[in-house]
């Protein structure tokens, strides 16, 4: 991922071998454009008020995204199961190997 002027990164060049880029290595607003990105616009906005980056999104529970952001159940439970957990999933087996 190339860092901007800004210290965000680069979502478009986030994609390595067909693969994300390590979420751990995101700003704020890389994590809102990747929820804008995969259609939770409206929700995205919950991210970026509550300062979520990279780091913070990997550490988020069930519970966390389900109660800590104020967005409606079915959208949270969306993000959280095919995206937050997926993309802890990732982070943990690439640090693994």
């Amino acid at each position: 991922m190339e860092a901007k002027e800004n210290g965000s990164v680069d979502t478009k060049s986030s994609v390595e071998n067909g693969q994300l880029m390590d979420p751990a290595h995101w700003a704020v607003a890389d994590v809102v454009n990747y929820f804008k990105a995969t259609g939770f616009e409206e929700q995205a906005n919950a991210f970026q008020d509550q300062e979520i980056d990279g780091k913070s999104l990997l550490l988020m529970t069930r519970n966390d995204v389900l109660t800590g952001l104020s967005i409606k159940l079915g959208p949270a439970l969306k993000i959280y199961e095919y995206h937050v957990k997926p993309l802890q999933t990732q982070h943990l087996k690439s640090n693994v190997s």
